[in-house]
């Protein structure tokens, strides 16, 4: 169980509650509940991705009858963390070519040369992403022997 004190700290004081009675005119008026604006699932969870929006969609997908809470929390840290690995590795092929602009062939170049992203996007085709660079060794000419005897 709890101590006395771990519950006594969650509790609001009476001092703080006068406070925040009038809503000011600004906003919906949420009594004394605190002041400020809403915080978006998004911020709660600490993720960029939208959170509330993957929630409509597995809602209105028809997925499953139900859905938990921490379903589209998870998604979108999953999405999130796949969306900064690949831009990260195109970054770096960026700037290999020394540009500041990241663009399909620069994603096609990190997702091939990366073994785990490969796999996962192995069907994938990226338009106008091209190939990797890859000459087989039995078409390149042959190495002349400058009599070495």
């Amino acid at each position: 169980g709890r101590t006395k004190s771990e519950f006594s700290q969650r509790l609001p004081t009476t001092t703080n509650k006068t406070k925040y009675i009038m809503s000011g005119g600004k906003g919906k008026g949420k009594g004394g509940r605190g002041a400020g604006k809403s915080t978006t699932s998004s911020a709660k969870a600490g993720l960029q991705f939208p959170v509330g929006r993957i929630g409509r969609y597995l809602k209105q997908g028809k997925y499953a009858t139900r859905m938990g809470a921490g379903a589209p929390v998870y998604l979108a840290a999953v999405l999130e963390y796949l969306c900064a690995e690949i831009l990260e590795l195109a970054g770096n092929a960026a700037r290999d070519n020394k540009k500041s602009r990241i663009v399909p062939r620069h994603l096609t170049l990190a997702i091939k040369n990366d073994e785990e992203l490969n796999k996962l996007l192995g069907g994938v085709t990226i338009a106008s992403g091209g190939v990797l660079p890859n000459i087989h060794a039995v078409l390149l000419p042959k190495k002349s022997s400058t009599k070495s005897t």
